[in-house]
C-alpha cells in the first residue's frame, strides 16, 4: 500500500511535525530516558518524516527499520535522511547517520504491509511506530499488530490519525457535505481491507486496553494558515476528488467548492496521537 508521492509528503511535512502532541512526545521521552540505545520499527515510512521528527527525542544511539512498499518512497528516504542528518554514510543495511549528538542506524525494507508478520521479534523492536498511517488499515489488520505487539510487550506509538474533522474559514455553504462525503470515502478500502478512517484513533484505544495496554491520546490538529496556502489548496483538491468518488453527480460543485477553499485563510484537520506501553 502507498498511492503517497514525495512531493506531497514534503509539503505536509512542516504541518505534521508541527501538529505532533507536545505531552505525548513528552511521555516517549520519558519511557526510554535513561536507555543508551533503541530499535524502532517505523511503518508507511514515507521519505522518513516521522525518524527526522522523533529521534531527537529518543537515546542517542538508535536503529531505525523503516518499512514501506514504495521502492521510491523509500529511495526517497535515504536521500532526504542523508541531507537532514550532520553527517550520512552508507552501511551494508542502510545509511548511519550522525544528528546532533545521536548515532542513528537506518535500515530500509520494501514490503507489503498486509502480508508481511507484524511481530517484528527478528528485528529486536523496542517501539513500533507510525505516522498518518492507522486511519488507512482495516481493523483487522490493526488488531493483529496490536495483538502481536501485545505478545512482546513493545511500545506502540501513532500519530497523526484522521478524525473526521476538517474546518474551513471563511465557511463555505458546501463544506458539511463535502467532508461527510469524504469520511465516508476514508471508509474505503484503502490497500488494508475496509479503512477505520476517522474510527481509527477510537478503535486504537479500544484495542489497546483489550490486549493490556497502558495508553495516552492526545489531539494533534493541523491549524493552517495563509501561509501554508500551498497545502491548503492541495487539501481542498483532494477533498473534492474524494467527495466526487463517493458523489458523482455532484463533481462540477466540488470543483467549484475546492476552487473556492484553495483561497481559505485558515483551515483545521483533526487528528489524534497516541502512545501505549505495558
Amino acid at each position: 500500500m502507498s498511492g503517497f508521492d514525495a512531493g506531497w509528503l514534503a509539503l505536509r511535512e512542516p504541518a505534521d511535525h508541527a501538529s505532533r502532541h507536545a505531552g505525548l512526545t513528552a511521555k516517549v521521552r520519558e519511557h526510554f530516558a535513561g536507555r543508551e540505545s533503541l530499535v524502532v520499527v517505523d511503518l508507511g515510512c514515507g521519505t522518513g518524516s516521522n525518524l527526522r521528527a522523533l529521534a531527537p527525542s529518543l537515546p542517542p544511539r538508535q536503529h531505525w527499520h523503516l518499512i514501506d512498499g514504495d521502492p521510491a518512497l523509500l529511495a526517497a528516504a535515504r536521500q532526504r535522511l542523508s541531507d537532514w542528518a550532520d553527517d550520512a554514510s552508507p552501511t551494508a543495511a542502510g545509511i548511519e547517520l550522525h544528528k546532533d549528538g545521536s548515532r542513528i542506524e537506518v535500515g530500509f525494507e520494501c514490503a507489503d504491509l498486509t502480508t508481511r508478520d507484524l511481530d517484528f521479534a527478528d528485528l529486536g523492536a523496542g517501539l513500533i511506530t507510525a505516522s498518518a498511517l492507522f486511519d488507512l488499515v482495516s481493523q483487522d489488520w490493526l488488531e493483529r499488530l496490536v495483538a502481536c505487539s501485545a505478545r512482546r510487550r513493545v511500545p506502540l506509538y501513532s500519530v497523526l490519525n484522521y478524525d473526521g474533522t476538517a474546518r474551513w474559514q471563511p465557511e463555505n455553504p458546501l463544506d458539511a457535505r463535502v467532508v461527510a462525503a469524504f469520511n465516508r470515502h476514508q471508509r474505503m478500502d484503502k490497500g488494508f481491507g475496509p479503512a477505520l478512517g476517522p474510527a481509527a484513533g477510537e478503535t486504537f484505544a479500544r484495542l489497546l486496553s483489550l490486549h493490556g495496554y497502558s495508553a495516552a491520546s492526545g489531539d494533534s490538529p493541523w491549524e493552517l494558515r495563509e501561509q501554508d496556502a500551498a497545502l491548503i489548496a492541495r487539501l481542498a483538491e483532494g477533498f473534492a476528488r474524494a467527495a466526487s468518488e463517493i458523489e458523482p453527480e455532484a463533481r462540477d460543485a466540488y470543483a467549484r467548492w475546492a476552487a473556492d477553499r484553495a483561497a481559505a485563510v485558515r483551515l483545521t484537520i483533526g487528528h489524534r496521537d497516541v502512545f501505549a506501553a505495558k
